[in-house]
């Protein structure tokens, strides 16, 4: 899809719903397209609609080992609740094992140190997920009021790190639009979550970043 394309759709589906986002994303990936998550505040809002459109689609979860109880505890209950097809990626060092010869987590007072660790704890499963997964089109829970980089993204982008197309229905959506979303179909949510490969949330861990595309092999 070029961007004249791209722009075309964003037109089109900015006053569409969530489901009719996800709908349209479904059928444009022809069969090939998946969910990512990491539990974070809000996704189950994401996944619920997923759930309704496609109940088997592919969904994308990097367990770094590093959640806390209750992001597992959350994970569960809507891998349960809405029969999630969830396709768990993880490290290829364990975090008792990283942190024994690595140290602690790096804060951002070590730039460096925190990409590093994001390469090896994050993005290398998560680039392992998509080369087996292959999608053509990626669903997100990016939302511009996350942080300035995601501001400048929009409903449908292309994907520079993955080549797929992703669409993230949700993107235009506040923190209350989807409080009540939340609420009026009851789903929970999970506020202890933390990603240790940001560290801070105006931070990217380098999923939707350019520098993480070359992170893990560097």
């Amino acid at each position: 899809m070029n961007e004249a394309e791209i722009a075309h759709w964003n037109a089109e589906l900015r006053q569409k719903s969530p489901l009719e986002i996800v709908r349209w994303a479904v059928s444009e990936g022809k069969g090939r397209t998946i969910v990512s998550t990491n539990f974070r505040p809000y996704e189950a809002a994401l996944l619920h609609v997923v759930s309704q459109v496609q109940a088997d689609l592919p969904v994308l979860w990097v367990d770094h080992g590093y959640n806390r109880p209750a992001t597992y505890k959350h994970a569960e209950e809507l891998r349960a609740r809405l029969k999630l097809n969830l396709k768990p990626y993880l490290p290829r060092l364990t975090p008792a094992h990283r942190d024994a010869i690595h140290g602690p987590i790096p804060t951002t007072e070590d730039e460096a140190a925190l990409k590093q660790f994001s390469a090896v704890m994050k993005l290398e499963p998560f680039q392992r997920g998509m080369r087996e997964l292959a999608p053509a089109v990626w669903l997100t829970a990016l939302r511009k009021v996350q942080n300035p980089n995601r501001a400048g993204l929009d409903i449908v982008s292309l994907d520079g790190n993955f080549g797929a197309l992703k669409v993230s229905p949700f993107f235009h959506w506040s923190d209350a639009d989807l409080d009540a979303y939340l609420a009026k179909h009851q789903l929970p949510n999970e506020w202890d979550y933390f990603d240790p490969a940001k560290a801070d949330e105006k931070r990217e861990c380098g999923l939707h970043a350019a520098w993480g595309k070359k992170a893990v092999s560097s």
